[in-house]
Parts: structure tokens; sequence; C-alpha cells
């Protein structure tokens, strides 16, 4: 039986395209597994890769569905105000560059944990990382499986939200096969050669777009003002959406903040530096990284004005998916249905390879710090934790499914937004306090990452992401709970940041001051010189 047709392209193309991406990245996951015999070839991939690979996976990592769909969409609909996301995003890379990257990758092992242990109490803080990255991957995968949904509901002409659900649960389950079977090995080489597809297929449709208008940006944007009248002039300059009362104006600082310092407390992202040998190979690939991700977000802005100009408006807010259609629509429009097909089926690929790194985070944050490091005391072989990690996978995965299945349709690129949020209210300040700060101590850290954890959570869960947000023209509810009669928010903000980052910073503070634990002076200062020099990286960091 063939699906039926859809609005845009044919099904069965869209099929066949995705059928052949997922059989290719399953031959190379198996290819990868043939060499995970230890522990640290299944966490870090041996640390085998060199700079220029890590730094074309960094990108694979962090180039998501957000980045592709959501942004192209967020521009496409709100103009200027969209392409904050694209800015937020690539400055973040400058505060993981230069506070973060190197540092972690001298000091830890396998985990954000093994550094925010290393000369504080063990077992606290161990299970207070462990938490928060559990909680960080969360968020990150609600928005890659909500892509996965509006994605392939757009191409397989999947109305109903079952039909979505099975969509969401086939790709969690491809993803749990990513990770058994392929480890870090096997999901690194899937995010290498996602993020040269995603690019290239990018840059094709960027040239397209712009040779529609004779390489001209302004008639580009100029068409996308005639295209679309509700917005008019206001779609090239700032205020949108961030500049109609002073609540907005004060998400776009909240969203501003979480955007350029959660990238340097994103879990996913930071166990990449572990896969490479040195801290020198650690620099290239975020130097790789910034100029593939800087290059791809100036694609994101004509691809939106494109979008907008070409697409329309009413068009991309008609389709199953809503702003995260923008991308899939300008492809059709372009190229018919071949090439819908294949850069549906690299943004496919991307959600894929995101989710199987986040899964795999998540899963070896569990196995090494809560199950190797409290439950066993250490005590337990590297095959024994790696067999702990698989049935987490399956465990995260299924987790991942059921809350992807409540995310749909909401805009990715904003749910990304709340997961770095949770990054850099939870971890960001742990992690600045650890490097930096001699006097720092466990309790200090436990309330700076409990604190800006739930602080993050409750803000979000009490805010109109949740519950009580309408569309005030169509009456529609924007929020996850689509049920307009249910509001039960009472945080104006759409985005906490504003209000948690400062706050787990504070109480980080104020958790080291009023205790009375002694600082281990020479922890800190062999902690000081590995984190510069390198010297005695990789070795077991419990004590």
């Amino acid at each position: 039986m063939l699906p039926m047709a859809t609005d845009i392209g044919n099904p069965t193309v869209n099929i066949a395209i995705f059928a052949l991406f997922v059989l290719a990245t399953l031959a190379i996951v198996f290819r990868a597994s043939r060499n995970n015999k230890t522990a640290a070839d299944f966490y870090a991939g041996g640390r085998s890769f060199t700079g220029p690979q890590n730094g074309i996976a960094i990108a694979g990592d962090y180039l998501s569905a957000a980045s592709f769909l959501g942004i192209a969409g967020a521009i496409a609909l709100n103009g200027y105000d969209g392409f904050l996301y694209s800015i937020g995003f690539l400055v973040a890379w400058l505060v993981a560059l230069l506070l973060v990257a190197e540092l972690l990758r001298n000091t830890g092992r396998f985990t954000m944990a093994d550094v925010l242990s290393f000369r504080l109490k063990q077992r606290p803080v161990r299970m207070a990382a462990a938490i928060s990255t559990l909680g960080v991957c969360f968020f990150y995968l609600l928005a890659q499986m909500a892509g996965a949904g509006g994605l392939v509901a757009l191409l397989l002409g999947v109305s109903n939200r079952a039909g979505q659900s099975i969509v969401i649960a086939v790709v969690g389950i491809l993803m749990i096969t990513y990770v058994l079977v392929g480890g870090m090995k096997g999901t690194t080489w899937v995010q290498i050669v996602k993020a040269v597809l995603l690019v290239i297929g990018a840059g094709i449709m960027t040239i397209w777009v712009l040779a529609k208008y004779t390489f001209n940006l302004s008639g580009l944007l100029g068409a996308a003002v005639d295209k679309s009248p509700a917005a008019g002039e206001k779609l090239l300059s700032p205020g949108l959406q961030y500049g109609v009362t002073g609540v907005t104006k004060l998400d776009f600082i909240s969203l501003a903040l979480a955007l350029v310092l959660g990238t340097a407390g994103l879990p996913h992202v930071l166990m990449r530096f572990y896969t490479v040998p040195d801290s020198k190979e650690a620099r290239r690939s975020v130097s790789w990284a910034i100029w593939i991700i800087g290059i791809f977000y100036l694609f994101t802005l004509v691809l939106g004005y494109g979008a907008a100009a070409i697409v329309g408006p009413d068009a991309i807010r008609a389709a199953p998916g809503k702003a995260n259609s923008a991308a899939p629509l300008l492809a059709f429009e372009l190229g018919g249905e071949v090439l819908l097909g294949v850069i549906s089926a690299v943004a496919f690929a991307t959600i894929l390879a995101v989710v199987a790194g986040l899964t795999i985070t998540a899963s070896t944050s569990f196995a090494h710090d809560i199950y190797g490091q409290i439950i066993k005391k250490g005590q337990i072989s590297g095959d024994g934790e790696v067999r702990v990690a698989r049935y987490t996978a399956v465990v995260i995965g299924i987790v991942a499914i059921i809350g992807g299945i409540f995310a749909n349709g909401q805009n990715i690129a904003f749910l990304v937004a709340l997961a770095f949020a949770v990054a850099a209210s939870a971890n960001l300040p742990t992690i600045l306090y650890s490097l930096f700060w001699r006097r720092f101590n466990t309790r200090g850290a436990l309330w700076s990452i409990y604190g800006g954890l739930a602080s993050t959570i409750i803000l979000i869960i009490f805010s109109p992401v949740v519950s009580g947000k309408v569309d005030k023209k169509t009456g529609a509810s924007l929020s996850m709970i689509t049920d307009t009669g249910i509001d039960f928010h009472w945080f104006p903000l759409d985005n906490p940041g504003i209000v948690s980052i400062p706050l787990a910073f504070v109480l980080g503070w104020l958790g080291t001051i009023t205790s009375k634990e002694q600082v281990d002076v020479d922890r800190f200062a062999e902690m000081e010189v590995r984190s510069l020099t390198g010297a005695g990286a990789e070795k077991a960091v419990s004590h």
C-alpha cells in the first residue's frame, strides 16, 4: 500500500529517499561498531578523531533540526527577530571556545561530572551533574522529536496526531539502534556525514534562491516584504516578535542570555571534546566548528527570507508543521519532488544524528556517573558500565518518544531555546566556578546545579509555553497544552533565562560562602595545571 498523495511532493519518492539515507547511516554505524572494544571506544570514540573530523561532527551535533527547520521558519514569519536565533547560536560558540572547550577536555574523562566533581565530594556532585545532564538532554530531545513529527507529517500527508505519533516512535527506535550498535564512534561518523550533507544542501538552496533574484539580496528582501502584507516593512527591522510590549522585550533579553550562555553548558556538545586525543585537537575542532556553523547560519538568512518571498507566510502557517515546514516548502518550490525529498531526508538525518548524540550523552552520564561511581562506587568494569549505558539508552528513547508526542507542533527553535536555558542555568555557573574559583565547594555546586535546574523547570511549567498562550487573531492555542480553557501560567516570559541564570550564579556563590568545607588547595592546583596544560589528562578522576 502506498501512502496517500500530499499537497507537496510525492510520498513514494520521499519514502524511498528516506529509506536510502537510513540504510546508509545504519551501514556506517555497523561498520564503526566493529572497533568498539572498550568503554573509551563506546563513550569517547576511542579518542581517535582528528580536530577537523571532530569539528565537523560538532557542527553536525549543533546544527540540529532547530537550526535548519526552526530558524528558517522563524525568519520567514518574523524576519529580523527570527534571525536573532542564528546570531545567538553562533555567538555562543565564542563563550564555549574561550572559557570551556580546552579546559574541560584536559580535566575530564568521559562526562561533564568528571570535571565538576574533580576537587569536590564525588557522590553528591556527580549525582547533581548527571540529573542536570538528563534534564538538558530531555528538553533537547523534545525539540528533535517534535521536528521529526512535523517534517514527516508534511511529506507523507499524515495530518492526524496518531499517525505523527507513530512517526515519532519510529525515529526513537532508529535512534536507540544507532546508540546500541555504534556507540560514540558510530554516532560521530553519522554526524560527520550529516553535517556535510546539510551544509551542501543548504548551500545549494541558498545559491538557487539568490539566483532567482539575480544575486541581489535587496531584491530578495523586497520580495519577502511584498509577499508578507501583514508584516510589511517590519519584516526587515527589530520588533515584529520581540517589540510589542515591555514583556516581549524582556523575553528577547532572556532568550539572548539563554542562547549565548547555553552552548558552553550543553552536555552533548561538551562530550564531543573527549573524542580527540589532546587539547590542541580540541581547539582545532572548535575552530572548524565555528567556520562551518557560521557559514550555515548565513545560509539560514537567505533561506528564511527566500521562504517568505517564494512560499509566503500564509502557506507556511497552513502547512502541517507550521513554521518548521518553511525549508521543505521552499525546496519544493525551487526543485520539485526530488529536491524536496533530498532536503527533507537531510533534515530527517539531522534529527536522527542529533537525537543519537543526545541519547549517548544521557546514557553515558547515567551509567558512568550514577551507576558506576555512585551505586557501584567505582567497583565496576568498563564492560559493565557500557552494558548499563545500553539499557539506559532504551529507557531514554522511550521517554523521548512520549515527550515528543506531547511536544508535536511546537516551533522547534523555540523548544531548543528552553534546553539552552536549562544548560545555562544548571551547568554553566558550576563549570565556571569549578574551573576558576579556588574557594568553590560542594555546597556551592549543589545549590547552583539544583537551584538553576529547579528554577528553570518550574518557570517553564508555569510559563505561556505550557499553557495560556493564545493567538489573538485566530484564538488558537500556541502552548503545549492545546486546550485554550486550561491556563495556569503566572510567569509572563516564554524563556526563563533572565531569572534562572543569575539566580544559579548567586546560589553557587551563596552556597560556597555559607559552607565550612575546607578548600582542597592541592586538588585545585592539580586541576588548574591539568586544565591549562593537559598534563595527566584522561586519568581516572575519582578520589
